[in-house]
Parts: structure tokens; C-alpha cells; sequence
């Protein structure tokens, strides 16, 4: 196998360790490879010395860049970023003389730059950006050759040299997002010159001479800008226009109260400021249509600030569209526009496709957010990470895009008095307005605590929520359900019923209807509100939102044509679909990647504690979705584990959880491990029982296992008709996961690659004789029973839906050690 000249293989979507075989390809000078899903560490550099061109960006590789790259002595253009893995030094490119374009983002790089980064005298692009790189930037002021510079996103200390704020207007540099001595600010502000949140200390938004000439005069308590366009009104609204925000390295500061940091170079073209601007070339129906007719792109980072904002929450509106793709036969069609969304610093979606969510190119899309101001200031930030095409339709076509802007106050501005002789006057009206309002709400709250007292401990909870979901109407609700018709039912919980609902727009959902008088169904509500708002995955269930008018706690879910995974599996025989074994493999993956989020990759690091058939969902076209987090709880990296109440459903917790409340992530691990093997066996795993000797599913799958007949497990419902390797792997990895030492298990990442055969499962920690003594099955089963007689907690959580007996499951115990967190 040989190439010659180059090696195009970006957006492919390729998935595993890179070919070793590839690194033999010694006559290629050109290799792209950005945009993949790779695993394991980067290739080895040594063979492909005639390299003059290198892109790796958001492939998924792991850091550091290997020493080897020091080989490549004939690059003239080197681009990678978005590494995964730890910090790493800066790499060994001190002979790479010829270098023009130097590429090294988000590679959790460290330190200081190296000063041989001066000698690479033929540089004219340099981005380092969202690095861990500190010290000064005197180093490169011999780069004089350099059209652009990005530093965007580090800890650089110290003064802005003089040299750089010096430089022509030609020249564009952007040093947002650092630490520098705001002392050192040039005495004017440059269009070429990016300085936005490039100073440290205090409150990073409102620092510097640039903002401080446009001091705030009041309070504002709303915000809305079509991004990339002109001035706009729908309805009563007043969108602003921002026309002029647009730039490579460009700072809007003289908006008043509001503001934008535009960063970044689209590479492989010839660049002028309408780049950085859509156009649509089509029609988007509805109200607000204009909104959708631009938007603002952004081939790095794009920030829009509010400031001068009066203290208190909000709710937060991005408008989308996906205006440049198109959805025809064309080339044009393959486009993936792939981004990051932060909202005060927070990351709140990763890899946001607008096509995707949308559902479609030109269909309008609006992402709602509660956020809380604290320092009069709001940052919103669209940040690329690599992912996606870069050259439909043409070269250069990537990058963050957003259309419009909202953001309300969810309270009431105050009044304001004016300067009148009769001021006196006023004061009373208002003290006297004051105080007929107090009495009217401590007549309210009297009748409220009287009629409405578990709403009330609602309330309670829910109060300072940061809500990132719809708030629905009760009348829409009733509207969507027919009036919650018994035919729209989907099922019976344990804390209230299930139902079908369509709202206006066509969109089918899931309506929970949780108990309002009932205590725990308060807290299932908080809870589940609170961990879903903010997570957004392919195998989790989506929360569209809630309703707690007239004394209501209902959640809104999209809908699951499928039920649930154990209404398929233990089902009546006529009940559809049936599981085929490339379904159940794909079941397994999905709920494994669904794990692996909430564990590793979610900005809320989250315990699920509930993983069982009942709640994983499945779609029209059987993708598994995790669900019901009620019982979820956040995960602190720095605890190594937590002691808490324990509560979760028997034969699904894990040991060392279920006798002394020690919860970790391995807990989920062990539940997980123990769906496994009903997939590949059919059967539930507290109600099959062989004979008298079992106690369970598990315990006869380690029997089988001491037998050397791992395949007796299989389901005999498929016959022959599944593959034995992924069922024996399938089988294995479900004893790992079910070992009783929770050190002993392997994380959620591990998982997921044994299971798509990446990595070998490790059958030393695969050991039956570990259930012999203090982990008996029927040990454990006593243990459970004495802990439901002796404790004074002891309630059902949840009943599976579409089952009508109750099954052994869903109790709390409370632990002798009780911690919450």
C-alpha cells in the first residue's frame, strides 16, 4: 500500500487506534486527518519525514505530541488541536525553520514559550490558543513576519510588551482571555487588537480602558441582538443590530451594554470580513423569520457580553438556524457544522450540531437557559473544537454560527421616582403601595400553607434551581394529553402515571405526573429537573421541560416509541418488537456511551444509582436512552466516595452500596453490569430462578462461568442466530462489572471500548469464588430484608411501567453512616 503527495481523511468519522501500517507511507507530503473519532495516543511521526503539510484537529487522540514530530523538518504548516489527556510540554519543533503556519490549540499544553519559537523567522500564522501556557511574550518579538497571532485562552502574566502594541494595523493579535497587567493597556483601543478579558483579577468583563470609557448609568434588565444583522423588531422587541462586530481579532466595546470578542482565522481561503457573516438564501416560516435571515460565524471563539445587568436570574434565548448548508441531493448536503456552546464559563452543550437538534437545515431553533447574574455581567461564548467538515461548500466553511440573541429578567424591575417637589408624596403612595402588598401576600401565603402545603416544600427546593428547560403551561399540558384521556396513558409510576401528548407545533412527548402530595415525589421532581436540564446526549432520555401550575409537578420528555427495555425483553411473546442480537449489542453500546457521559465526559459528573431494564428507553428505532434521574446524584472528583441513604432497586445495587451506603461510580458499574446479562439472557434477574440452588440471574451466570459454558446463558429465544464472540465478550464484561470489589471494576471509557472489541476484556478480575462468603447471593438477599424490617424509611420508589405487580425493587434504606452532599 502506497500514497503519493498527500492524504485527505478528515470528517470521516473513523473510529479505533490509528493503523500502524499508515506510518509507513514515507512519500506523503500533504496528510489531513481532523475530525474523527480515533482512540488511543497519535501517530508516530518518525517515517513521514518529506511532510510539509499536518492537520490533526478534533480527532480524538490523546496528548502529548510525541517527541517523534521533531522529525518532521520539511513542515511548512503543522495544525493540531483539541488533544485529549493531560498537560503536556511544549513539542520539539526547534528545526522546523521553514515553518509558515503554526497550528497548536487546546493541546493542554504548559509552560512557557520555548524560545526557539523566535528562530521560525518565515512564521506568519501562530495560534496557541486555549492552552495552559503562562509567563511573558517578549520571545517572539522577532516574528516580524507574523499576519497573525492568537494567544487566546491562556495565563500569560505580566506587561502587553511595547513592541506588540506598536504593530500596524496589518497585523492581528488577539490576547483575550489572560492574565496580563492591565497597567500595561495601550492608552487607545485597536480594531487589531483584541484585549477582551486579557487582564487579571476583579471582574474580568468590565476591566480595562476600553470599557471604562462607556461607564454604566444603570441598570438593565433586558438584552437582544441579531447577531450579523441589521436592526429588527418582532412584536414589541427591539432586536439591536450588530453589523460591525465581525473581525479576526475584534473587540466591540462601544455597544453600550453589551459587547462582542470575535477571535479566529477560517484557514485555506482568502479572507475579508463578509466570511465572518451568513446570508440565507431561503425562507424560514414563522414570526420571527427575520431573525434567521444572518448570522454571526466565527472560525475560533465568538463572546457576546452583557453588562451593566441588574443582579438576579434570567432567562436566556440562542436563536439558530442553519443557513449555509443545504439539504438537497448536492454536495452541499454533507456539510456538519460542530461547535461548543459556554455560558458564564460554563460548558453547556459539547459537539451542538444545529442541523441535527433542528432537525433539518433552515428550520429555526431556539435553546432556552436559566442563568443567574452576580457581577452585572453575562458571557456567552461559541468556541470551535476541531469537529465537522471545513470545506462545504467551499474551503474554509466552519466554525461556530448563531443567529440571534435574547435575555429577560425573570422579576420585576423596581419602580423609579422621580425628581419632583412631590417627592414626599410619592414616598407614601409607595410605602403605603408597599404595605397593602405585604398584607395581600401574607394573606395569600396563609391560604396557600393551608391548602397547598406540600407545593409549598416544593417550591422550597426548586428556589435557586438554574433551570435550563421550558417552563410549559398547565393548559398546555391539558391541551397536548386531551385532557389527560385514559387512552393517552402510557403506564403507571410508582409517584403517578405516564401519558402521550402532542403539543401545537406537532411535537409528540411524554407527560410524567408526579404525586404533588406526596413528600419523596417533590424531591424526584427537584432532582430530575435539576441533574437533566443541563445534559444533553444521544442515549439520554431529553427533559423538554416542566409544569407546577395548580398544584401540578409534571415533566415533559420526548417521546419513546418502544417503552421501555424490560417491556421488550420479559414482555408477553406477542408484545413487539423482538430483540435480535445486533439490536441487543446496540442496546448495550448505547447505554454504556449513555454512562460514559455522565461519569466522564458531563460537565455535572453524576451518579445515576437507578440502572435497570425499566429505565432504559427505546426509540423507533431501538437506541437506548437512559432515563428517570430522580435518584441521581453529583459526584465530587476530589471525594473518593460518598456515604449516603441508600436507595435504588434490590438485585440492581451494588454490594458494598447496598449494606453500608458507599456510592461511587462503580455503583453504576455493578447495575450496569447486571443489565448486561439480561440482555443476553432474556430474563429478569431477580425473578429467574432455575431451580432452589439459584438465588438469581447472576448467580447462575457464575456458576456457568466456574463451568466454562458461558453460551448456556444466551438467550434460546435466538436460537443461533448472534455472533459468540460479542456474546462471550458481552458475558465477560458483565462479570467485571458485577465483581464484588468495586475497585475491581473497570471505568465507563473502559467499558465502552470492550465492548465495540477496541480493548480485550481483563479476565484476571473475572473471579466467581468472590461471592463465596461475606457476598452469597442469599446473604445479600437476608441482609436486604433485615434492612426493610429495621428501618423507618422504608418506602417504594418506582413501579415499572406497563407491569401490573410490583416487583422486589425501588426501596430505601437509611445507611448507619448518613452524609449527603
Amino acid at each position: 500500500m502506497n500514497f503519493d503527495w498527500c492524504s485527505v481523511l478528515s470528517a470521516n468519522n473513523f473510529t479505533g487506534e490509528w493503523p500502524v501500517e499508515l506510518n509507513d507511507l514515507t512519500k506523503l507530503i500533504e496528510l489531513r486527518m481532523s475530525s474523527n473519532s480515533f482512540v488511543g495516543k497519535l501517530p508516530n511521526f518518525k517515517s513521514w519525514k518529506n511532510l510539509q503539510m499536518l492537520e490533526i484537529q478534533g480527532s480524538g487522540f490523546e496528548g502529548p505530541i510525541p517527541p517523534s514530530i521533531s522529525n518532521l523538518t520539511s513542515l511548512t504548516e503543522l495544525r493540531i488541536s483539541d488533544l485529549k489527556g493531560g498537560a503536556s510540554e511544549f513539542p520539539p519543533l526547534r528545526n522546523m525553520t521553514g515553518m509558515t503556519k503554526l497550528v497548536l490549540r487546546s493541546c493542554n499544553i504548559d509552560g512557557k514559550i520555548p524560545d526557539f519559537v523566535a528562530d521560525m523567522s518565515e512564521l506568519r500564522f501562530i495560534d496557541l490558543s486555549f492552552n495552559k501556557l503562562e509567563g511573558g511574550i517578549a520571545n517572539i518579538e522577532s516574528l516580524t513576519n507574523l499576519e497573525a497571532t492568537y494567544l487566546t485562552g491562556n495565563a500569560f502574566v505580566g506587561p502587553i510588551p511595547e513592541w506588540l502594541k506598536s504593530r500596524d494595523t496589518r497585523y492581528v493579535i488577539d490576547l483575550s482571555y489572560n492574565k496580563f497587567d492591565e497597567s500595561s493597556e495601550p492608552s487607545t483601543c485597536r480594531d487589531n487588537l483584541n484585549l477582551f478579558r486579557s487582564f487579571k483579577g476583579g471582574n474580568f468583563v468590565e476591566q480595562g480602558k476600553c470599557l471604562s470609557m462607556n461607564p454604566c448609568s444603570e441598570d438593565k434588565y433586558s438584552l437582544h441582538i441579531n447577531c450579523g444583522g441589521g436592526k429588527v423588531i418582532i412584536g414589541n422587541t427591539t432586536y439591536e443590530a450588530d453589523e460591525d462586530s465581525a473581525g479576526a481579532a475584534k473587540f466591540v466595546y462601544w455597544k453600550g451594554n453589551w459587547g462582542a470578542s470575535s477571535t479566529g482565522h477560517f484557514w485555506d481561503r482568502i479572507i475579508s470580513l463578509n466570511d465572518y457573516k451568513a446570508d440565507n438564501v431561503s425562507a424560514i416560516k414563522g414570526n420571527e423569520s427575520q431573525l434567521y435571515m444572518t448570522a454571526h460565524l466565527s472560525p475560533l471563539s465568538l463572546t457576546y457580553f452583557a453588562r451593566c445587568l441588574a443582579n438576579g436570574s434570567y432567562t436566556l434565548t440562542l436563536h439558530f438556524a442553519e443557513i449555509v448548508y443545504r439539504d438537497n441531493r448536492s454536495f452541499q448536503s454533507l456539510g456538519r457544522r460542530i461547535f461548543d456552546v459556554y455560558i458564564q464559563d460554563e460548558l453547556k452543550f459539547k459537539d451542538f450540531d444545529i442541523e441535527r437538534v433542528a432537525g433539518g437545515v433552515d428550520k429555526a431553533l431556539k435553546e432556552k437557559f436559566n442563568v443567574t447574574v452576580k457581577d452585572k455581567t453575562l458571557d456567552i461564548r461559541f468556541q470551535y473544537a476541531g469537529k465537522g467538515t471545513t470545506s462545504i461548500p467551499s474551503r474554509g466553511s466552519y466554525g461556530p454560527l448563531v443567529s440571534a440573541i435574547s435575555l429577560e429578567a425573570n422579576f420585576k424591575p423596581p419602580p423609579t421616582l422621580g425628581n419632583s417637589s412631590n417627592r414626599k408624596k410619592k414616598i407614601l403612595i409607595v410605602v403605603g403601595a408597599v404595605m397593602s402588598s405585604l398584607a395581600l401576600i401574607l394573606m395569600i401565603l396563609f391560604v396557600a400553607w393551608r391548602k397547598r402545603r406540600n407545593r409549598k416544600l416544593m417550591e422550597q427546593e426548586l428556589r435557586g434551581l438554574d433551570l435550563q428547560t421550558g417552563i410549559f403551561t398547565f393548559r398546555q399540558i391539558k391541551a397536548a394529553t386531551n385532557n389527560f384521556d385514559a387512552a393517552n396513558k402510557l403506564g403507571e409510576g410508582g409517584f403517578g402515571s405516564v401519558y402521550k401528548g402532542t403539543l401545537a407545533d406537532g411535537t409528540i412527548i411524554a407527560v410524567k405526573q408526579l404525586s404533588s402530595k406526596s413528600r419523596q415525589g417533590n424531591r424526584e421532581f427537584v432532582n430530575e429537573i435539576g441533574m437533566m436540564s443541563g445534559l444533553r446526549h444521544p442515549n439520554l432520555v431529553r427533559l423538554y421541560g416542566c409544569c407546577v401550575e395548580r398544584n401540578q409537578l409534571l415533566l415533559v420528555y420526548e417521546y419513546m416509541e418502544n417503552n421501555c427495555l424490560s417491556h421488550v425483553l420479559f414482555g408477553p411473546e406477542e408484545c413487539p418488537p423482538k430483540l435480535d442480537w445486533p439490536t441487543r449489542q446496540k442496546i448495550c453500546v448505547g447505554i454504556a456511551k449513555g454512562l460514559f457521559y455522565l461519569h466522564e465526559e458531563s460537565p455535572l459528573k453524576i451518579v445515576h444509582r437507578d440502572i435497570k431494564g425499566t429505565n432504559v428507553l427505546l426509540d423507533k428505532d431501538l437506541n437506548a436512552k437512559i432515563s428517570d434521574f430522580g435518584l441521581a446524584k453529583l459526584h465530587d472528583d476530589e471525594k473518593t466516595h460518598i456515604t449516603t441513604r441508600v436507595a435504588g432497586t434490590i438485585g440492581y445495587m451494588a454490594p458494598e452500596y447496598a449494606l453500608w451506603g458507599y456510592l461511587t461510580y462503580k455503583a453504576d458499574l455493578y447495575s450496569f453490569g447486571v443489565v448486561i446479562l439480561e440482555l443476553v439472557a432474556g430474563k429478569n434477574n431477580m425473578k429467574y430462578n432455575p431451580d432452589e440452588n439459584y438465588v438469581c440471574l447472576l448467580d447462575w451466570a457464575l456458576v456457568l462461568q466456574r463451568k466454562g459454558k458461558f453460551l448456556e446463558l444466551v438467550d434460546p429465544r435466538l436460537g443461533s442466530n448472534y455472533n459468540k464472540k460479542e456474546a462471550l465478550r458481552m458475558i465477560k464484561v458483565a462479570l467485571l462489572c458485577t465483581n464484588p470489589s468495586p475497585a475491581l471494576r473497570p471505568n465507563m471509557s473502559t467499558v465502552v471500548k470492550m465492548l465495540e472489541g477496541r480493548l480485550d476484556v481483563n479476565e484476571s478480575n473475572i473471579d466467581s469464588s468472590a461471592y463465596d462468603d461475606e457476598f452469597n447471593f442469599q446473604g445479600l438477599r437476608d441482609k436486604y430484608d433485615e434492612m426493610q424490617v429495621n428501618s423507618s424509611e422504608n418506602q417504594s420508589l418506582f413501579r415499572s411501567i406497563d407491569t401490573k405487580e410490583t416487583e422486589r425493587s425501588s426501596s430505601t434504606f437509611t445507611s448507619t453512616s448518613t452524609s449527603e452532599f
